[in-house]
This record gives C-alpha cells, structure tokens and sequence, in this order.
C-alpha cells in the first residue's frame, strides 16, 4: 500500500516543477479570458469614441454614396476611390484596433505571463498518436472545451436572437432615416449588443480561468516518489554531502597542521587542548591562531611542534580561552593580550638564549600566573 501511495500524483508541484513546465513553454492559459478582455476593450472603445466614430463613419458614408458623373466613367476612378475609403476606414478603427490588441497582449499576464520556448515548437511525434488524440478528446479538458464551445454558442446565439427580437423593428427602421440618425442609431444597437454579449463572457471567464489554473496544477502534480528525487538532485544525496563534508575537514585540517611549523609558540592544556600562535611584527596588529584543535588534533599539534622545534608552552587557561574565543586566522581577543605577550615575551627571550647557545646566561623563566579574565576561561575540567 506504501509503494501504491508513492506512486499517485498526491504533491503539489514544487517551484521547481513549476519552472520546468514554463521553460518547456507549459503555462496556464485562458482563451476565454483573452476574448473577454479583448471584447471588454472593444466596447469601452466604442463607448468612449462613439462621438468620433459616428461623426466620421457619417462623413464616411456620405462621400462613399456620392460622386460624379466623371467619377463614374473614370477608369482608374473605383479603384482609387476604394484605397481612399478602405484607408479612411481603417484610420477611423484605428484606435480600437489599437484597445484591443493591447488587450490581447496583456491578457496572459493575469494567470501565466509570457513565455517563449523553443521545446514548445520541437517537433513531437506523440502528437500525432492517434489513440492519444481520443484520449485528449474524452478526458477532463476535453470535456471541458466541449462545454465551453456550447456555452459560447449558446450565448452567441441568444445575444443574436435577443437583438433582434427587441431590437428589430428598430434595426429596419434605420434605413428610412437621415444619414446620421441612422449611424448613431446603428452605434447604440452595436453597444447594447456588446454589453449583452460581454455579460454572457464575464459568466464563462469566470468559471474558466478556475478551471484552467485547477487542470493546469493537477497535471503537474507530483508522486512522493519524485518529490523525493527532486529534493534530492536540489540538494544532493545526504550520503555524498557527508562523504564531501568529511574531505572538506579533512583538507581543511591538512591545510591547518602546515601552519603549525610556521608558528612561534604552540599553547595547551597540556592533553585536551593545543592552539599555535604566530606573531608577525611588520604585518599583524596582534597574535594570530593559525591552529588550534583538541584531544588527537591536538596531539597531532603538539608532535608537529616538537619535529619542528617550535616551542610548547604549558598554560591550561589560557589554552581554554584561546580555543573557546577564536577561530583559526582570527587574531587574538582583546583581554587576552597580556596573558598572550607575556607568552610571546617567553618565546622571544629563549629564541635569544638558543640563538646565544645558553653561554653565560640563564634560559628564561616559564610564564607562571597568566592573567586569564574568568569570564573568558570555559573552565573545561581536565580528565
């Protein structure tokens, strides 16, 4: 039963899923919404413009109906009078063409935004599979282009119908009339029509784009199984990301341990802990920790030290502190600059001794007491 569960598309499709589908040009669209807003353009076009489209679509008419008795018998004359009408006309549509061209480019950004893919016009053959043809036709989408398709006729149709019937009389009567009572009257049957029409749109919009977003999700939808594989591509196998984590340590330690030669004194607890310092007078505001490490780390500091003669000082405080209060490249805190210079004062002093080969002089005396502030001593018990 677990391995039937992991196998039905139960998930929400993650981002991931998501922007696949997008690159892959997959993105949920609404032709109902287009058409809606594009006719919502149309009719608010008509309504705002209805001064200017009438008193132009008149004087339109009007030179179209007239002409002269050397106009009739012109040959070029018809053809020219044409273009001249054909581009008047097209002037006067202009800004409505305009409205709902606008329209139609801004409708896919209310549910999916524009999206280019050249996967989408790769060729697939699958597409041309009969038996999957059918199968788009009697499934869910199917389904529903099949009951939008007589939605829309059916509004289409009614509008028609509801025109004339109300509206006939008024429609043959336009033709007794003067030129421009008829174009005004033709003008206001076309926005009753429209607004009628827009209404039956809004109804179809509305249930559409729930439809399309709702089918759009559930088909990307995922199994637990490939939810799973996702987050494991995104964010890589746990076992490989230990086994890396664990390479990185270990070349990170190796980088440390090559410091250790390089230092100037190596601090400890003695057995739990060993932090190495360097101090470089010309480059460094203050001490250095260029290692630092506990229990085998530490040991291993402490045999690097003693193969590199760097010196070992003993001072379980400050080794605590040190380890506690910084990290590996961080200079050494602030209150622990006396216990530190003293340290460092030590070193320099036997460097001296070991240098003058111990002739006539006494090798220095071990810092003892280091001044540790208690705060910044963790007070880690030895065992």
């Amino acid at each position: 039963m677990a391995e039937e569960s992991d196998l039905e598309r139960t998930e929400p499709a993650s981002s991931r899923r998501i922007e696949q589908a997008r690159e892959e040009g997959q993105v949920p669209q609404s032709r109902e919404l287009t058409a809606f807003l594009v006719l919502l353009s149309g009719t608010a076009g008509l309504w705002a413009l209805s001064g200017f489209l009438s008193h132009h679509a008149e004087a339109l008419l009007r030179t179209g109906l007239s002409f002269g008795r050397d106009a009739a018998f012109a040959q070029d004359a018809m053809q020219l009078r044409m273009a001249s009408l054909s581009m008047d006309g097209l002037l006067i549509a202009g800004p409505i063409c305009f409205m709902t061209v606008v329209a139609a480019l801004v409708a896919p950004f209310l549910i999916g935004g524009w999206v280019f893919s050249t996967k989408a016009l790769a060729l697939n053959f699958t597409r041309l599979d009969p038996v999957g043809g059918i199968r788009r036709i009697v499934s869910m989408h199917g389904l529903g282009e099949l009951v939008k398709a007589v939605m829309k006729a059916l509004l289409i149709g009614g509008t028609v119908f509801w025109v004339i019937w109300h509206h006939g009389e008024a429609m043959f009567s336009l033709m007794g009339n003067s030129v421009e009572v008829g174009i005004q009257g033709f003008f206001r049957m076309l926005f009753v029509a429209a607004v009628a029409l827009l209404t039956g749109m809004a109804v179809i919009t509305l249930i559409d784009v729930p439809f399309q977003l709702w089918q759009y999700y559930s088909k990307l939808r995922m199994t637990r199984e490939e939810l799973r594989q996702e987050m494991k591509e995104m964010e890589g196998d746990p076992h490989l990301k230990a086994r890396i984590r664990s390479q990185q340590r270990e070349m990170a330690r190796q980088r440390m341990m090559s410091e250790v030669p390089k230092a100037d004194v190596v601090v400890t607890n003695p057995t739990h802990f060993a932090v190495a310092l360097k101090y470089d007078t010309t480059a460094m505001e203050a001490p250095q920790i260029v290692a630092k490490g506990m229990n085998f780390v530490a040991q291993r500091i402490r045999e690097l030290a003693d193969e590199h003669h760097v010196p070992i000082i003993e001072a379980p405080p400050l080794a605590r502190a040190l380890y506690r209060h910084a990290e590996i490249g961080d200079q050494i805190p602030a209150p622990l600059y006396t216990a530190v210079a003293e340290v460092m004062a030590y070193v320099y002093q036997l460097n001296q001794f070991i240098a003058d080969g111990g002739a006539n002089l006494l090798p220095p005396s071990l810092p003892v007491a280091l001044a540790v502030p208690a705060d910044m001593d963790p007070g880690v018990p030895e065992a």
